[in-house]
C-alpha cells in the first residue's frame, strides 16, 4: 500500500515539474498551460503523450 502512494505521489510530482518546465520554455510562443487538477492528472496518467495531447487542444480551441 505504501508503495502505491509513493508511487503516485512522484507521478504527481513528476507532471506538476513536466507542466511548470513546458511553460517555461514556451513562454516566448505565448503558449501557455495552466498547472490545475485536470492538467496534472492528465499528465500524471499519460505522461509526456498527455502533455503533447494538452498542447493539441491547446492550438485547436485557440
Amino acid at each position: 500500500m505504501k508503495n502505491i502512494i509513493i508511487t503516485v505521489i512522484k507521478k504527481i510530482v513528476f507532471a506538476i515539474c513536466l507542466v511548470y518546465a513546458f511553460n517555461l520554455v514556451a513562454s516566448g510562443l505565448k503558449i501557455f498551460i495552466p498547472i490545475n487538477f485536470i492538467t496534472v492528472s492528465v499528465v500524471a496518467s499519460l505522461g509526456m503523450c498527455g502533455l503533447l495531447s494538452l498542447i493539441a487542444v491547446y492550438f485547436v480551441l485557440l
